[in-house]
């Protein structure tokens, strides 16, 4: 069996949100918003075990909170980086020895659901390299220098990236290593796979799945919660 071993993204401080501290660990109806992506990856079949990466300060936190919710599928906290890819890095240096597929998901997304966990790790198994996308809902302009339009994208084939994203492990760590040779920096990890050349599967992903950055976002998570009925 080729071990499934999902990172979960949780070191970044959260400047926009304005509160002085990692957003994941702002309260989400009386519990760490952290808490819910973790127990969505705690219950998933297919995830046999997880990384999380934190800041620095936050790591005896987040130990608090594996003790306090019992998570047993947390092999490892790593401590990140300066950058986003710094921190995933970090977390693969950190790979059992048994891990062939390697799940990225933003702690700051709690709407992931254990459904399209699966169906992204069983495509990932076909393609090799997969991410969760939505279609984008307004027209999206190219600005240039000065501020004016430069021009207009077709929408029909435009898609916001979300995660999860699934890689085999031997893709994302040659696209790593890449990149870390070559000083390319980019903001996900489909990125760093496709600078080698290597092409990402694009999976249907759900308009619920935001990533919570600004407060606004919090307004929206809670009504989220409302919806799903899973307010306290």
């Amino acid at each position: 069996m080729l071990m499934v071993t999902a990172i979960i993204a949780a070191a970044g401080r959260g400047a926009r949100m304005g509160q002085g501290v990692n957003k994941v660990f702002i309260p989400l109806d009386k519990r760490p918003l952290i808490s819910y992506t973790l127990e969505v990856f705690e219950k998933c079949g297919v995830i046999e075990e997880v990384i999380l990466v934190v800041g620095k300060d936050d790591a005896e936190h987040a130990r608090s909170l594996v003790d306090e919710y019992k998570w047993q599928k947390i092999r490892s906290i790593v401590v990140g980086g300066a950058e986003r890819q710094h921190s995933i890095a970090n977390a693969l240096k950190s790979l059992s020895l048994k891990t062939s597929w390697v799940v990225v998901h933003d702690g700051a997304r709690p709407f992931v659901n254990g459904d399209l966990l699966a169906r992204t790790v069983a495509e990932a198994r076909q393609w090799g390299a997969v991410g969760v996308a939505v279609p984008v809902k307004d027209t999206i302009k190219i600005a240039d220098g000065e501020g004016f339009v430069a021009q207009t994208p077709d929408r029909s084939r435009l898609w916001a990236m979300q995660t999860p994203q699934v890689f085999s492990r031997a893709i994302l760590e040659r696209a790593y290593q890449y990149c870390e040779e070559a000083g390319v920096k980019v903001t996900d990890d489909a990125a760093l796979v496709e600078s080698l050349g290597v092409k990402v599967k694009l999976l249907m992903g759900d308009y619920r799945n935001i990533k919570i950055t600004t407060p606004e976002d919090l307004l929206f998570a809670k009504a989220i919660l409302r919806r799903e009925n899973l307010c306290e």
